[in-house]
């Protein structure tokens, strides 16, 4: 047999899962990544003071842990759990609080604890072949299909609709809400739901929790296992053209269908570009990381002991804050998702000092200063928590474009994810990670299943290029 080459650009999780899975079969496999370190959306640095890990993109990894291909590569990372996986903080000092069993989440929310583990329980209990399903949705036929039929008839529902039917109280309304929060779309448009009741079932199923010593660990991981396999990785290697590559079977493009229509200029056929122009951005983040003098002094002890936060308030205010961001408007009081890792991973940051990193949605490409919206919603919850600010680096839509080019206009989900481009996406067909350009693969977070640290988006898309070889 000859040797078959491939080269993929991007050093992102589902970039080196690509290479990954090609070197291990066989390979020769080369990545250049246009950053000074590989990583995507999993690097750490220093951001505010020496010797204080931040993560700069994600910091929980649910995904990454019930991930299908994470697990067949059983990298070496120590995975970080928190007592608790989530809290949702309310006025009055209430919170509700998401725990790994679903029996003790049901108990604390009173008179609608029977209606969560009627919503949640069949599909933990489904465990694996449900979530597996969601994320190789193009399977045919389904794997699972009567588990993916029953969270179909939740999931492609609205959130705001499904709390309000299935929830009377304002805890479990509340908690679905941050959890389809991460949609990054309006809770009442459809298939929010969906969102919602994934990474719930992923809580429950494998927690929510972080990498010990950053995000950055599961880059490193990654890069490491590829190296084990024979293939490297070029890093400051930005790639403008298809032209200057070198002679490969395959290449693979870890990058947004806008970037993809820049590096293969007029290889690209006029209809497909056409289709591609289409595909749409949403909305993009605006970041704050603090080191801190202290814990957070949350008014709801519970909130101490969950690696994530979700500050927003009540269902009707996560949905108002939403659905400003989607109207292209900055709300006042943001719906702000927080992580305090160094109270679970003390190689954050030296002995008295916490780090905390937070951000919130806001309109493409806004440059507006968010940082006073985000700490007074945290204030709401935990007063003198501006207190022990210490330091703080923020990130607008700008500069996470900056950090990572797939960001375009902040947009850390590689595009929208409606219906609309979860169907498509980034074009319909059974075949999306497949160019019209000979040899040429899309393998980012605008192929199936979309955003998150999973790496199935470069799995599919290798996986299709071996049955394209054979």
């Amino acid at each position: 047999m000859t040797e078959q080459r491939a080269i993929v650009v991007g050093a992102g999780p589902n970039g080196l899962v690509a290479a990954i899975t090609l070197a291990r079969a066989g390979w020769t496999v080369t990545v250049l990544e246009a950053g000074p370190t590989p990583g995507g959306g999993t690097r750490s640095a220093e951001l505010t003071l020496p010797g204080v890990v931040h993560d700069v993109c994600s910091a929980i990894h649910p995904l990454a842990v019930g991930s299908p291909v994470f697990r067949d590569l059983a990298l070496d990372i120590e995975w970080v759990h928190s007592d608790i996986p989530l809290a949702h903080p309310l006025d009055g000092g209430g919170a509700a609080v998401l725990q790994r069993s679903v029996d003790d989440t049901a108990a604390g929310l009173g008179a609608d604890a029977k209606a969560y583990r009627k919503l949640f329980g069949p599909h933990v209990d489904a465990g694996f072949d449900l979530t597996d399903g969601l994320l190789s949705p193009l399977s045919v036929p389904p794997r699972h299909p009567l588990a993916l039929a029953r969270y179909g008839t939740v999931g492609l529902q609205s959130a705001n609709h499904v709390a309000r039917s299935r929830f009377d109280g304002d805890e479990a309304r509340a908690l679905f809400a941050g959890l389809a929060g991460h949609s990054i779309l309006s809770l009442k448009a459809p298939i929010t739901a969906g969102y919602g009741l994934m990474l719930g079932v992923l809580a429950h199923l494998v927690g929510w929790p972080l990498a010990r010593g950053g995000s950055q660990r599961i880059a490193d991981a990654l890069v490491a296992e590829l190296v084990a396999h024979g293939g490297t990785v070029e890093c400051d290697r930005r790639v403008a053209s298809l032209t200057e590559l070198p002679d490969a079977e395959a290449v693979l493009l870890d990058v947004t269908p806008r970037q993809f229509l820049a590096i293969a200029g007029d290889a690209v056929p006029d209809r497909y570009r056409k289709r591609l122009a289409r595909f749409r951005h949403g909305p993009g983040v605006f970041k704050v990381d603090w080191a801190l003098d202290g814990p957070i002094p949350w008014t709801n002890a519970a909130c101490a002991g969950a690696a994530t936060v979700h500050v927003g308030g009540t269902l009707e205010q996560v949905v108002a804050a939403e659905q400003n961001v989607q109207d292209g408007r900055l709300p006042e009081q943001p719906f702000v998702l927080l992580a305090q890792q160094s109270q679970f991973d003390r190689t954050r940051a030296p002995d008295g000092v916490e780090t905390a990193w937070a951000y919130c949605h806001v309109p493409n490409g806004s440059t507006v200063d968010m940082t006073d919206r985000i700490e007074s919603q945290i204030e709401r919850f935990a007063p003198g928590f501006r207190d022990r600010i210490v330091a703080r680096h923020t990130m607008n839509t700008a500069a996470m474009h900056d950090h990572n080019a797939n960001y375009i206009g902040g947009d850390i989900n590689g595009g929208v994810a409606d219906l609309r481009q979860f169907v498509g996406r980034p074009t319909v067909g059974l075949r999306p990670w497949r160019t019209p350009v000979d040899g040429v693969y899309l393998c980012s977070s605008s192929t199936p299943p979309g955003g998150g640290v999973h790496g199935m988006c470069g799995w599919h898309a290798a996986n299709q290029v071996l049955r394209d070889a054979h």
